[in-house]
């Protein structure tokens, strides 16, 4: 629930930290709405918004198998920023009076089950399809399984793990500089100023650490998310919501830059105003949800839909590509049967990793990590 802004003499009697939080219970349903749209626009950009190994399964490009679909395609990949967004203000709520600790223990619990599984699996396709992915050498495959394959230089099982390693880098910035001294509204306000400073700084340094430490290309999604957070929690007041708005202009900034060029043609060449656009409504989207505007979407599937979303984004790229494959080019299914088919055949090994992996192991391997942290003397704990 969303508090009225307060009124200046409130807001100076009455800090944010000193504020009532919204009192808690419902699920905010809206935002796994968003989660599953974001992944669907990713999706989309995987089977009909570029060429490579997607034009490879198709036969052909997809901007001259799907020409209306794949123009607007070629903008899914803008639904990681929306996840970004989405994981600032998720993070930020999730970790609130939780010790450094537990924080750990639910991102590994949350984050591995199914990433372990989604290796396996995709290890397995390109096994018996190897001409649509190649399996990796055994050592780069081992690698996989920690999940930090991009900083040792090693190749990926799963394309779209690229943005875990940037979930990773802002789940360590999080806990260091906010959770390991206990989340409150001024360490996530300093915290969020800071990191918009280490950014713009990293950008003048160009130092390829620096980069890499401070994500400064990625880093106003995820301020953005945490600013949103806190406007839900405890209202709207004129700091948060600059931090919001610089977010969002430094973010547009970054994302056309990184997709679009001037004079770029062709099946998939994008607009600058329609990528500016996106973004906004993407910030605008989140708000809608901390301001409460969208409490109207509080229906039961869209909790479904929210658990898929992960194992969804995990598997459905390449497993992806070797069902359009079979079913466009060895059956001889029509193109729009097929995206139809894939979609749906990746939702539904979605649900079965989510019922068969996510729910049984995470719960186990979070309570099996708290059994063994009790074990250690308290002053050894990391929380």
């Amino acid at each position: 629930m969303t508090i009225a802004p307060p009124l200046p003499a409130q807001a100076a009697a009455h800090p944010p930290e000193s504020r009532p939080a919204p009192k808690g219970g419902s699920r905010l349903r809206a935002l796994d709405g968003l989660r599953i749209l974001a992944a669907l626009m990713v999706c989309l950009y995987h089977y009909a918004g570029k060429n490579g190994p997607t034009a490879e399964s198709w036969g052909q490009s997809p901007g001259l198998k799907f020409p209306t679909l794949s123009a607007f395609a070629t903008y899914g990949g803008l639904g990681v920023q929306l996840f970004f967004i989405i994981s600032g203000f998720v993070i930020c709520m999730s970790s609130w009076g939780r010790s450094p600790g537990d924080f750990l223990r639910s991102r590994v619990a949350r984050l591995y089950p199914a990433y372990w599984a989604a290796i396996v699996i995709i290890t397995a396709a390109a096994v018996l399809l190897p001409v649509v992915v190649r399996p990796l050498p055994a050592n780069e495959l081992l690698v996989n399984f920690t999940m930090l394959q991009q900083p040792m230089g090693v190749d990926r099982v799963l394309g779209v793990c690229w943005t875990l390693w940037v979930e990773m880098r802002f789940y360590l910035l999080f806990a260091v500089f906010v959770v390991w001294r206990g989340v409150t509204y001024r360490r996530v306000v300093i915290f969020c100023i800071g990191w918009i400073f280490a950014s713009v700084f990293a950008r003048v340094a160009q130092s390829p650490l620096t980069d890499v430490l401070v994500m400064r290309d990625h880093a106003p999604y995820f301020i953005g998310g945490l600013a949103l957070y806190l406007i839900h929690r405890y209202g709207s007041d004129l700091l948060l919501w600059g931090l919001v708005i610089t977010s969002f202009l430094l973010g547009q900034r970054y994302s056309v830059t990184a997709g679009w060029h001037e004079g770029m043609t062709g099946d998939f060449a994008r607009s600058p105003y329609v990528i500016q656009a996106i973004v906004a409504l993407s910030f605008l989207a989140v708000a809608a949800v901390a301001l409460g505007w969208l409490r109207w979407a509080n229906w039961r599937w869209l909790t479904v839909a929210g658990a898929l979303t992960y194992p969804f984004y995990l598997i459905h790229e390449h497993l992806g590509w070797f069902a359009i494959r079979i079913m466009n080019r060895s059956l001889h299914l029509p193109p729009q049967v097929t995206m139809i088919a894939t979609v749906a055949c990746m939702l539904a090994l979605a649900y079965l990793l989510h019922r068969l992996v996510e729910k049984p192991l995470g719960p186990r391997l979070k309570r099996t990590m708290a059994a063994q942290a009790a074990k250690i003397p308290v002053r050894e704990r990391v929380g």
